[in-house]
């Protein structure tokens, strides 16, 4: 690699502005690799795997990460971003391990400590938390997924008795996709339909016991099923739950939002039922703010092998006929990776805010209604985008290492097929991203909550075009465009963060306003007309959405920068963090040029300015590609794979002193392409003289 470019950084500098005010619980998390545990069998039927995986959970309770977000009051600390943070770095050891501790301590336990009262927490919580009681979260249906408040279970109450049943109405009803659910849950958080003195009172969530805990056997009325082995996360055991008259006692509604009498009076302290159905579902919003944090550390994970392969692995001479180039010399190769370094940068420090507002949320400090709507949309739009990043760096990587990349033995294919399922779960990643272009264009997200299709579309015409771009926190960043965008535009102007800021907001801007615009028809629509405006311009929300949960993360990175600019004798790490910044502002900018030069934000000659600032980035980051490698605070036991571990350097070098003896040999063989050359430069000075 040239020294060229190279920065005189500190890794650990580096590594800190990535792990965040969390990093001791990253630690913690990171440490459990040391487990006998922590990894499952590489062969292994499913028994085994799911067994093992088990074992696994259960093991994780002695680190304490499980304990963290309870309450001090119940021996926890209050610490609900810490255990995620230690939470998603479990990735690094097993992502079937993870995916099953998160199903029990931040889904099963989760709902039954956020809608759940005192003696629940005593009687549930406490077992659940130190694996004691084993559960499923029965929440998605076959019939419906992200469409939650269709879900067609049902509680009805009868007061002769003060029991729920609770019941599966028809076959799309069944509960699927439950970790836990196969074999190993005794009771499920079941979310159904509450009814009560002919009344439906939408979702709600029960406490449900599945299985005899001694015999392990189905209790009367319930019948699991397995889904057997999946694409990846094979540890878990995956099944679905039915429900024919199962009874339960009416203290086993869990209750922090609504609550039935004995006579069968319901009672809630939310009177709107859209507004306390989205406030339920919002105390469960751990789950995708984890998943935010998990795509991180699985993107980490795939480049630090990749980026260490690309180090040491040798292809095609250069200059020297004796010594093949580096990958990571060649420009395509930096051009591979290195923006997806600077997206996982972007991700990883947007997350840690992320971290912020879910922990001043849960903790207790700001609860109020515009935190949680604030902390709801970003999550919903960070999990999306980050999730997605996951599954395209780790292909990229993979494919970076060509076959090696695709042997069991280095990682990458596991990863993959583990990952993939993320963008799914915890909400479908386009679902997610129409709630966040839902709430761009609302005056306030709990007034469109209650409204259904061809409401909100009426709704959205009178009211967004007025408040949208102001509730974003977006509005008036479009007007520098005409002060920045110079004529004497060159090369380091493009590199200015104002340029890269003005031109991803203001592009979030014109998105929304023209959304806005195209829906203002739908005011005096009749509703089936209005929701078909609506659902004319899906892939316009989706794409406002992207943008500005990029614009989100862009300020991320451009905060953590400056941050460490403040911080005396951090210049070269400060140097470094530009860089990654100014590639991934413009990388978003490339991705969109065709937008930016349709809209009059570049013209031509500026807009080819960008590939070749990329391209000059991308060399330079290369230049600290093991700095950085090390600044993610993964070691051999996280990656197992042998490619990054120095075995390709070995071979390289073995081979270099191979052909270095060979060739002070009296017998090396003569390369004909040599003897050619010499023949027919001979033959040319023939025809000359």
């Amino acid at each position: 690699m040239s020294k060229k470019h190279q920065l005189s950084v500190d890794p650990a500098r580096i590594g800190a502005v990535l792990d965040g005010r969390w990093a001791e619980q990253r630690y913690i998390g990171r440490s459990f690799i040391d487990s006998e545990h922590a990894v499952l069998s590489e062969t292994g039927d499913l028994e085994q795997l799911r067994e093992e995986t088990l074992a696994g959970v259960k093991a994780l309770i002695d680190t304490g990460i499980s304990g963290l977000p309870l309450p001090e009051s119940e021996g926890g600390q209050n610490n609900h971003a810490g255990y995620v943070a230690a939470f998603e770095e479990l990735v690094t050891a097993e992502p079937s391990i993870q995916i099953k501790a998160g199903v029990q301590f931040g889904l099963f336990a989760g709902a039954i400590q956020h809608l759940g009262n005192a003696e629940q927490h005593d009687k549930w919580l406490k077992p659940a938390v130190r694996g004691e009681l084993l559960g499923a979260f029965a929440m998605t249906e076959i019939g419906h997924g992200s469409d939650v408040a269709s879900i067609g279970t049902t509680a009805t109450y009868d007061p002769s008795d003060e029991t729920f049943v609770i019941n599966t109405p028809f076959r799309a009803a069944t509960k699927e996709y439950l970790g836990n659910a196969a074999v190993h849950g005794e009771a499920a958080v079941v979310f159904a339909q509450l009814i009560t003195n002919g009344v439906n009172h939408g979702v709600h969530c029960f406490f449900v016991p599945i299985r005899d805990g001694a015999a392990g056997e189905p209790l009367p009325g319930v019948t699991p099923e397995d889904d057997g082995r999946k694409g990846g996360l094979l540890g878990i055991d995956n099944g679905r739950l039915s429900f024919d008259n199962v009874r339960v006692p009416r203290t086993n509604l869990l209750n922090r939002y609504g609550d039935v009498a004995a006579d069968g009076t319901y009672s809630s302290d939310i009177e709107s039922p859209g507004r306390r159905f989205f406030t339920m579902l919002g105390t469960l919003v751990q789950g995708r703010v984890s998943l935010d944090g998990s795509g991180v550390t699985a993107a980490k994970l795939a480049l630090d092998i990749a980026m260490r392969y690309g180090l040491q692995r040798r292809q095609f001479t250069g200059g020297d006929d004796a010594v093949e180039e580096v990958l990571m010399d060649y420009q395509q190769h930096q051009r591979r990776l290195m923006p997806l370094v600077a997206r996982v940068f972007a991700n990883a420090v947007a997350h840690d805010q992320l971290l912020e507002s879910f922990q001043l949320v849960f903790g207790g400090e700001d609860d109020s209604d515009e935190a949680r709507q604030r902390l709801e949309t970003q999550a919903a739009g960070f999990k999306a985008i980050t999730t997605w990043d996951a599954l395209c760096t780790i292909q990229e990587c993979r494919e970076a290492c060509g076959g090696a990349g695709y042997m069991w033995e280095n990682r990458l294919v596991g990863l993959y097929g583990d990952l993939d399922v993320y963008v799914t779960f915890e909400g479908d990643n386009t679902v997610l991203l129409q709630l966040v272009a839902k709430r761009l264009l609302s005056d306030y997200a709990a007034e469109l909550k209650d409204i259904d299709l061809g409401g909100v579309a009426r709704y959205i015409g009178t009211q967004a075009a007025e408040h949208s771009l102001y509730r974003s926190g977006l509005a008036n960043v479009g007007r520098t465009i005409g002060d920045i965008f110079t004529p004497a535009l060159n090369n380091k102007r493009v590199r200015s963060g104002h340029v890269q800021q003005a031109m991803l907001h203001n592009r979030v801007e014109v998105m929304v306003a023209d959304l806005a615009g195209t829906l203002r028809p739908a005011a005096s629509m009749p509703p089936a007309k209005a929701a078909e405006v609506f659902n004319s311009v899906q892939h316009q929300l989706i794409e406002a959405a992207r943008a500005y949960i990029e614009a989100l993360k862009w300020e991320a990175l451009n905060d953590a920068m400056h941050e460490v600019q403040k911080r005396s004798g951090h210049d070269e790490e400060a140097k470094l963090l530009r860089r990654i910044r100014d590639l991934y502002g413009l990388s978003l900018i490339e991705d969109n040029i065709g937008w930016h030069i349709m809209y009059g934000r570049l013209s031509m000659s500026r807009a080819r300015q960008i590939g070749p600032t990329i391209d000059s980035l991308c060399t330079k980051l290369a230049a600290n590609a093991g700095d950085i490698c090390e600044s993610f605070g993964y070691g051999p036991k996280h990656r197992r794979a042998t490619i990054a571990e120095g075995i390709e350097a070995k071979r390289q070098q073995e081979a270099m002193d191979y052909y270095r003896n060979a060739r002070a040999q009296r017998d090396f063989p003569v390369d004909e392409r040599h003897l050619y050359k010499q023949r027919k430069a001979k033959e040319k000075k023939a025809k000359r003289g």
